[in-house]
């Protein structure tokens, strides 16, 4: 249990500060669009990653010099490219809420975006399979400090999709949507330049 605890505790406290992956959730929460299906594919990615750090998968990433290098520019042109959308959508306006709640996206293309967005990003294979990964090390019950790791990505992906509706009456003015598209690319802007730097 002590060992599970301190995996939950880690976990959460990585996840928690605002990036590439927890805009769209908190972009997507606000929609009410796919919340479910986008949740669960974050929670889901980050157990994957979880249980590849813990089972050794870090020691493989660190006798590939190239890989590290190769993530860093390909999550930082996508992270651009993305951001560029989110401006541009700002500058368009116009958007808002559909409050009869029916999908504007296609399934799809949300769920390559958030899967895009997650396993593009070197900062998740850090954080996950390498910090995680190597701090399992210390504990003898590395199972239980998994699934404490695990369970904070469920608790946090989920608390964050479902917790943004409460968002949805602010986010009926077209005004609110540009704000959010303007923060959410100077979001990915910056975390792309701390990539390349």
């Amino acid at each position: 249990m002590q060992a599970a605890f301190a995996g939950f505790a880690l976990g959460f406290s990585l996840i928690l500060a605002i990036g590439a992956q927890n805009a769209f959730v908190l972009r997507q929460g606000i929609r009410g669009e796919f919340v479910f299906a986008t949740c669960a594919t974050c929670a889901v990615s980050d157990a994957l990653l979880i249980a590849a750090g813990v089972t050794g998968f870090g020691a493989l990433a660190e006798a590939l010099p190239w890989l590290e290098t190769a993530m860093r520019f390909g999550g930082a042109a996508f992270l651009f490219w993305y951001g560029l959308r989110n401006f541009g959508a700002a500058w368009r306006g116009g958007q808002r809420l559909d409050t009869e709640g029916r999908a504007q996206s296609a399934l799809a293309g949300v769920l390559s975006t958030v899967l895009m967005l997650t396993w593009l990003n070197p900062h998740v294979y850090l954080d996950t399979v390498v910090l995680l990964g190597s701090i399992s090390a210390q504990w003898d019950n590395k199972l239980g400090f998994a699934l404490g790791a695990m369970s904070a990505s469920f608790v946090f992906f989920f608390a964050l999709g479902y917790g943004a509706g409460f968002l949805r009456p602010l986010f009926a003015q077209p005004r609110s949507w540009q704000i959010l598209d303007g923060l959410v690319g100077l979001t990915m802007w910056a975390i792309a330049l701390k990539l390349l730097l």
